[in-house]
């Protein structure tokens, strides 16, 4: 599980800086389409050759809705608004995703204590001072990057009640099947191909095989097997990579009130997904 979490860690904070390399010169929709179908298409037949059954009907449909929900409304949707924002700030916005989880969580019967409704309100404090500060971007941008979050966590919570393909079999279906709906999304909205930069293919291979089938994976085992805080943990690592990385090698600028924000909504994040005191054991008579 420690692997796991370094994973998805590090690896998802230094995508947003990926992805803003790799739609240079590649379609966003498209990009991502090709991302996720290769990499489903790769896991798929590794399984498949250590003789993994293929997934059912139900399971492909409800790989499909997870897929559409985490693949296209959440990543897709930051990949369309980093067009007009930085991986910085898109970074630090998706950090509120442990507490809309909490939020979401709360639809399947799972409690939500003061401590976090109090770290959901700091949090979005966090992103208005963001708006105040940082947020240079055009109202569609901004808009995206607050319904991402909705659409990831949303589609995380609902998946651990669906009836999915067992292990790294729910990834595979779920990137194939968003894959394809994201091209088919690229095709609908007329999005066109040109000759790509080699920074923009180096930056689709490291998203296919590192975003994709190691840290995608990593985090579907997070959700199956942890509590929604703990698997949306990741918010406090990924911003701090995804800046440093916007900063240090994107030539990105943040000042003093975005890092302040930074440091607001990293600090609703601590009180969402601290872990809860254990209930005492009850005393022998």
């Amino acid at each position: 599980m420690l692997v796991c979490l370094a994973l998805v860690y590090v690896v998802w904070g230094s995508t947003y800086f990926g992805i803003k390399v790799a739609i240079e010169t590649l379609p966003p929709l498209g990009m991502l389409g090709v991302r996720f179908a290769l990499a489903g298409a790769v896991l798929m037949l590794a399984l498949r050759l250590r003789g993994a059954a293929l997934p059912t009907a139900r399971e492909w449909a409800a790989s499909a809705a997870v897929g559409l929900l985490l693949l296209g409304g959440g990543t897709g949707l930051v990949t369309l608004a980093e067009r007009e924002a930085s991986s910085s700030v898109a970074a630090m916005v998706i950090a509120v995703s442990p507490l809309f989880a909490a939020v979401f969580a709360r639809l399947w019967g799972e409690k939500t204590g003061g401590r976090e409704w109090l770290g959901i309100g700091v949090g979005l404090l966090g992103i208005a001072l963001l708006n105040v500060g940082e947020l240079r971007a055009t109202p569609l941008a901004a808009f995206l990057l607050v319904l991402a979050p909705l659409c990831w966590t949303f589609g995380s919570q609902w998946s651990r009640h669906l009836h999915l393909p067992r292990g790294l079999m729910a990834s595979a279906a779920e990137m194939l099947t968003g894959g394809a709906l994201l091209l088919l999304l690229s095709a609908a909205t007329g999005e066109r191909w040109h000759t790509p930069s080699a920074a923009s293919l180096w930056a689709l291979a490291y998203l296919t095989v590192f975003g994709s089938l190691v840290a995608y994976s990593a985090y579907m085992y997070l959700v199956e097997h942890t509590r929604p805080a703990l698997a949306t943990s990741y918010a406090y690592v990924n911003p701090v990579v995804a800046v440093l990385l916007g900063v240090g090698l994107g030539g990105e600028q943040l000042g003093a009130l975005g890092w302040a924000a930074l440091a607001v909504i990293l600090g609703g994040v601590v009180l969402v997904a601290w872990p809860r005191p254990a209930a005492a054991a009850p005393q022998e008579p």
